[in-house]
């Protein structure tokens, strides 16, 4: 089946993954493509919808990112968000210029509700603007279609062209009916059905698999996390037993966590081999307090770990590889977008194991996605709702070195501290929350004698991106009883301390 399409040029926001999210929340499949796609590539991709992000730049700028303006004549809307709608501006005759007082934040604006855009929502409301420059002079044909007190031109359209521009953010929360605005472009000007969904997702990525392993052999590295899982999922739901998925336990994961994940595919119909390398991985953990060092020799062992139990198999045909979108987005090939991440080959085995192709059957999904797609495909909701969980596990949350006993120590305080955040009913409001065994030790009294023991944090932020987090605002009695049980139920632990630290300047992760 093949899917109406929205196209996202990118000219290097820092929303842009956010429009596409909301853009594929409204039902519609969309792509991110570089700004400097030819014409012709987009004429071929036949989009039904182009949307310009917002970007750094000021339009009028020397080296400020461009637009063929051909892209306006192809009878395809378009809605240029900030930046984005600048560029349409002064590409179709109008000027751009600095403002006398600069916009950021909420900012209350009116809408004119005869435009298609803003049909159905309040006449007045707050919108997120982000922007010194505005339209000081209108192309010919459009007309402002929302204002604020500082901008006579928060919106612009073009309503006989299909050509849209809006000032403010409509993909971020702050914007009141930003969503539905986006909504609205899609379906009242593009003419979306809206067909996309994880369902329809499902039968089309079977298929395609299908007709490309044919009867051939399939290998999947699966660390336990949410998206090798729903990938193994989907590979045996398309070719069954002809996937063998290698599960190398590295006796870094949390408490129970590997018995759950074998648990998970026991009654699934693919080969499951779980390889219990923790002892190997402790021996070479030994002494190592750098946390780059640390992931450096786990992610060696586990590619020395994986080719050892591939060889057993023998030669296979594919690699299955858990790329989600973000992934590919983030490895970035513009010049407007920085290379947050280089994106790897299951951390290198491409290079090791043999094989003749890699299958990446989740690399058009976000997170949320992933998670909606292994619902779909019937795995348990405590395993595709699992909190995100760095590759090297608990190794990078132990400060300094590791051992058994440190080990043993995290994995039981970090599971007390996920129960009581699900008693109290607050796992979906807190996105990432897990405890993290530092290296300090502190005098403290039990039983009326001295101890000295280590001093355990709490972790928990909230996020729309894990780009930028917040603490969480956990409540006072939540943690006491979090703290009571740690200190009371877990050996060596004397003191909990709470990170109230917003990212940046810190991490989510300490290490």
């Amino acid at each position: 089946m093949k899917h109406q399409l929205c196209l996202i040029l990118n000219f290097g926001g820092q929303y842009n993954q956010l429009i596409a999210r909301r853009v594929r929340e409204c039902g519609v499949y969309c792509e991110i493509i570089s700004r400097k796609t030819p014409i012709a590539k987009i004429r071929e991709l036949n989009p039904s919808g182009i949307i310009f992000t917002g970007g750094p730049n000021s339009v009028y700028a020397e080296n400020a990112p461009k637009i063929d303006k051909e892209i306006f004549e192809l009878g395809i809307p378009v809605l240029g968000i900030c930046y984005g709608c600048q560029l349409m501006a002064q590409t179709l005759g109008g000027t751009v210029s600095t403002a006398d007082m600069r916009e950021y934040g909420k900012t209350q604006t009116c809408y004119d509700t005869k435009s298609l855009l803003f049909k159905g929502l309040d006449s007045e409301n707050i919108s997120w603007m982000s922007h010194t420059d505005y339209i000081s002079k209108l192309p010919e044909g459009f007309k402002s279609i929302a204002h604020s007190d500082s901008c006579p031109a928060a919106a612009i359209e073009n309503a006989d062209k299909k050509l849209y521009g809006i000032q403010f953010h409509p993909e971020v929360n702050h914007t009141v009916n930003g969503i539905k605005m986006l909504r609205n472009f899609l379906y009242n000007v593009c003419g979306f059905t809206g067909d996309w969904s994880m369902e329809n997702y499902v039968n089309t990525a079977i298929a395609d698999i299908r007709a490309k392993v044919g009867d051939k052999k399939v290998l999947l590295a699966l660390s336990g996390g949410v998206d090798s899982s729903v990938a193994a999922a989907l590979l045996s739901k398309a070719v069954g037993k002809q996937v063998t998925s290698i599960f190398v336990d590295h006796g870094l994961l949390r408490k129970n966590e590997g018995d759950e994940v074998e648990k998970a595919f026991a009654g699934w119909d693919i080969n499951f081999v779980r390889v219990d390398a923790s002892k190997r991985f402790m021996e070479k953990l030994k002494g190592v307090t750098d946390p780059e060092k640390k992931r450096k020799i786990i992610g060696s062992e586990f590619i020395d770990v994986f080719e050892a139990e591939a060889k057993k198999i023998g030669a296979v045909d594919y690699l299955v590889q858990g790329t989600i979108y973000p992934d590919v987005i983030e490895s970035g090939d513009d010049d407007e977008a920085a290379v947050i991440k280089s994106h790897h080959n299951v951390g290198g085995l491409p290079d090791h194991v043999d094989f003749k192709e890699i299958i990446e059957p989740l690399r058009l999904l976000f997170k949320d996605e992933v998670r909606a797609l292994g619902v779909e495909l019937g795995l348990p909701k405590e395993l595709v709702s699992r909190q995100p969980f760095p590759g090297p596990g608990l190794a990078i949350r132990i400060i300094g070195d590791i051992d058994e006993n440190k080990v043993s120590i995290l994995q039981d305080a970090d599971y007390i501290f996920r129960e009581e955040i699900a008693n109290a009913g607050l796992n979906n409001d807190i996105h990432q929350y897990f405890a993290v065994l530092t290296n300090t030790r502190t005098v403290g009294v039990m039983g009326d004698a001295r101890t000295y023991d280590y001093v355990l944090a709490l972790r928990g932020v909230t996020t729309t991106d894990f780009m930028t987090a917040d603490f969480a605002r956990i409540p006072y009695d939540v943690l006491e009883k979090i703290s009571a049980r740690i200190i009371n139920e877990v050996k060596n632990v004397n003191r909990v301390v709470y990170d109230i630290t917003t990212k940046p300047p810190a991490s989510i992760e300490w290490e």
